[in-house]
């Protein structure tokens, strides 16, 4: 059976464990988020597909729901006492796959191919993909102004009233999506909730 599932973070990331464990791996293909990504100093974060990579190598920190398990935050802990920006919880061990991303994106490799070799070297049988190689990112308008995603949720503890969601950028399907979804016995949507 080939399942094409359509994945967010936290939520998203649970629901295509628990896929894989009842299908073959070989026939999924996980498309996620990349809408939420987010630079944090200067490292390429993508949260979504973090949160997939993580629960499906087995590497997910079900305690806080989000990121890698046996998390440190020396670096972090550096970086505030410099006075540089901390909202955004990078922990040690995590910092690692921003590191290779990075450095691959501005090499020229394109998202798809960085998310394949991550998903491998994890040990990952599903194929995991992100909807686009392209930058797009998601805008919150609120009263207060206009945040990207990340900031309004994780900085601004999505307190602020949401005016209107916008996105920013075009987006072509990355390599492998549609024919991921033209193939698929069935196409699931994933809760991107994180219960």
């Amino acid at each position: 059976m080939k399942v094409a599932l359509l994945s967010g973070g936290v939520g998203g990331a649970r629901f295509a464990r628990g896929l894989v464990g009842a299908v073959d791996p070989a026939g999924v293909t996980v498309i996620g988020n990349v809408g939420d990504d987010v630079d944090v100093l200067g490292l390429a974060v993508s949260p979504d597909l973090d949160s997939i990579l993580y629960a499906l190598a087995g590497l997910h920190d079900e305690e806080r729901g989000w990121g890698r398990s046996g998390e440190t935050w020396e670096a972090l802990g550096t970086v505030s006492a410099l006075g540089g920006e901390d909202w955004f919880r990078l922990g040690d061990r995590d910092l690692g796959l921003h590191l290779v991303r990075t450095q691959a994106l501005c090499s020229g490799e394109p998202l798809s191919t960085v998310t394949a070799r991550l998903a491998r070297s994890l040990g990952i049988e599903a194929a995991v993909v992100p909807a686009t190689d392209d930058l797009l990112r998601t805008w919150i308008d609120t009263p207060a102004g206009s945040f990207p995603f990340q900031e309004w949720f994780v900085a601004r503890g999505h307190r602020d009233e949401v005016d209107a969601v916008r996105f920013e950028g075009e987006a072509a399907p990355a390599p492998g999506v549609l024919e991921a979804l033209a193939g698929a016995d069935a196409i699931v949507i994933a809760p991107s909730t994180r219960t």
